[in-house]
C-alpha cells in the first residue's frame, strides 16, 4: 500500500514492495519523489535511509526543473540538437522529395517537404534516432551476450517517460529509450549492459551490482554522465 511521508521539507511516496534493498527515485516534471522499500523494514529505517540521501533528491529536482523551463523542440533552423553527447545544430532544408535526416560533422540535416508542419518533422527526426540507436545497439547485444553467457531474444527501441530500458527476464527482451542517442556512447552501453545483467538477476540486490561490478567495473561513471543534462524529462534513480 502506498503511503505518504516527509523528509523535512519534501513529501514522499512509499510503497512496500517484496524486495531486498530500498530504491529511491525523482520523476518528472515535478521532482515528485518515490521510495520502494521491502516490506518488512521498518519505517524508521526507511527515513533515515531517504533523509541521508536528502542532498541528492535535491540535486536531481533542481536539474528537473532547469529543464522543464526549456522549450519544446520546434524543428526549426540552427536549433540545437543532441547526437551521442555532441551537439548539433538543426538545419532543415525544404525539397520535394521524402523526408529524411543526414548527419554532418557539425549539422543535423533534415529535409522535409514545404508543407511539412513541427509534428511532421518531429516524427522523421524520432525516426532517425530509432535507427540510428538499433544500428548501434545490436553489436553491442552481440559483445555482451558472448561476455555474460546470456541471449537477448527481443529488442524494442520507443520513447520511455521515466527509464532509460528496462527488461522482460522471463520473456528474454530488453527496451530501450530512444533519448539514449543524445548521450555518449558508453552510457548506451552501460544501459545495455545494466538490462542484459537483468536476464541473470531480475532484481536490483547485491547480487546484481556484483554483476555489474564484475561485466563493468566503471558503470556507476556512466550511470552519473547518464544522469547530466542535456535531455528533458529524465528520471533520476540512486
Amino acid at each position: 500500500m502506498d503511503k505518504r511521508i516527509q523528509l523535512g521539507d519534501i513529501g514522499a511516496d512509499l510503497v512496500r514492495k517484496n524486495i531486498k534493498n530500498v530504491h529511491l527515485s525523482v520523476h518528472p516534471p515535478t521532482g515528485r519523489v518515490r521510495i520502494a522499500a521491502p516490506e518488512r523494514m521498518s519505517l524508521d529505517t526507511v527515513r533515515v535511509f531517504a533523509i541521508s540521501k536528502l542532498p541528492w533528491i535535491k540535486r536531481q529536482q533542481r536539474k528537473l526543473l532547469e529543464q522543464e523551463r526549456e522549450t519544446p523542440p520546434e524543428y526549426i533552423d540552427r536549433e540545437s540538437h543532441y547526437v551521442w553527447g555532441k551537439r548539433y545544430l538543426l538545419k532543415v532544408v525544404e525539397a520535394n522529395e521524402p523526408s529524411s535526416v543526414d548527419l554532418t560533422h557539425v549539422c543535423i540535416v533534415l529535409r522535409v517537404r514545404s508543407d511539412a508542419g513541427t509534428a511532421k518533422r518531429h516524427a522523421t527526426l524520432e525516426d532517425w534516432r530509432r535507427q540510428q540507436l538499433r544500428h548501434a545497439v545490436l553489436p553491442l547485444i552481440e559483445k555482451w551476450e558472448r561476455l555474460m553467457g546470456v541471449r537477448v531474444r527481443g529488442l524494442f527501441i520507443q520513447r520511455m517517460k521515466t527509464k532509460w530500458g528496462s527488461c522482460n527476464h522471463r520473456r528474454g527482451s530488453i527496451r530501450l529509450n530512444t533519448d539514449l542517442i543524445k548521450k555518449p556512447r558508453e552510457c548506451l552501453e552501460y544501459i545495455v549492459v545494466h538490462e542484459m545483467a537483468h536476464l541473470l538477476e531480475p532484481t536490483h540486490n547485491t547480487r546484481f551490482v556484483l554483476l555489474m561490478d564484475q561485466f563493468m567495473p566503471k558503470w556507476q561513471s556512466h550511470r552519473e554522465t547518464l544522469n547530466t543534462l542535456p535531455v528533458r524529462n529524465e528520471t533520476w534513480n540512486y
